[in-house]
């Protein structure tokens, strides 16, 4: 089975919900609104039928939608404005989407333009290469991406995998990359699942960079296999990074698996119901 992260090696480069709210907290009134879902998650389903698709994420509850680059495009063959269309009339709205900081930039921010987008997140590194130089030459290259996005009114991002904590002389890389960029420009998406991988505490990071944190991909990891599984199965405390929120500064948090038990809507479905078990 290809693994998201080989996914984005090859290409360059979900979920469901609950009606009912779910009993945990998050720092604004209504955190149903707040609670979405990664599309790498149903990446077969979206190609298949992008429309259908997302009818389906609908009615089970989810409210925040995040893109990800497939083989038709950042948006399933769909046109920017079109996605944007079809997640409003029911009921959702794209929130973010994962892109890659390449040749097309100005094209895929003018579609974020387009498509109403908040977050731009790119979503693995842009080049090779781990070493304190090339993370500080990244971190350049993040500010001014944070910058042109500032401009169009989008948030620029970036989401981990595991390799970024990977460190050298002493220094993780992620940390060189949190130092080294604008909080003002560059808002990381943490995928917490990916860090315990790592061997790595998200808490940590939530005090040591307070506020850094606005978005969450959210999944839990079998340990043994590194790969995601559905909550309550990994290596991942979900209910004490929630009591963490205001420290990462939380805003949004994207379910996302990309291994599952049976099917995606019914791993979906598992998360969602442990999620208002909480």
């Amino acid at each position: 089975m290809t693994t998201r992260k080989e996914f984005l090696m090859q290409s360059g480069m979900l979920a469901a919900g609950v009606v009912l709210l779910p009993s945990f907290t998050l720092p604004y009134k209504n955190p149903k609104k707040n609670l979405g879902v990664q599309l790498y998650t149903f990446r077969k389903e979206m190609l298949e039928d992008a429309v259908g698709t997302l009818k389906r994420i609908a009615a089970l509850g989810i409210k925040q939608i995040e893109s990800a680059r497939s083989t038709k495009g950042l948006y399933y063959g769909l046109k920017p404005k079109e996605m944007k269309d079809v997640c409003e009339d029911l009921g959702m709205t794209l929130r973010s989407g994962h892109v890659a900081l390449d040749e097309h930039w100005k094209e895929t921010m003018d579609q974020a333009a387009e498509a109403g987008q908040e977050y731009l997140i790119c979503s693995s590194m842009p080049t090779e290469g781990q070493t304190a130089d090339n993370y500080k030459a990244v971190a350049e290259a993040f500010n001014k991406a944070g910058e042109e996005c500032k401009a169009r009114n989008i948030k620029f991002g970036y989401h981990n995998h595991e390799y970024e904590f990977e460190s050298e002389n002493g220094e993780v890389f992620y940390d060189t990359l949190l130092k080294n960029t604008q909080a003002d420009l560059v808002h990381m998406e943490l995928d917490l699942g990916w860090v315990v991988v790592a061997g790595k505490d998200p808490l940590d990071y939530f005090r040591k960079y307070e506020g850094r944190f606005p978005l969450w991909h959210l999944k839990d990891m079998d340990m043994a296999k590194k790969e995601s599984t559905e909550f309550g199965k990994g290596g991942l405390d979900i209910a004490q990074m929630l009591k963490y929120k205001k420290e990462s500064g939380l805003k949004y948090i994207f379910i996302e698996q990309e291994e599952y038990a049976s099917t995606p809507f019914e791993s979906m479905t598992h998360n969602m119901k442990f999620m208002k078990n909480l």
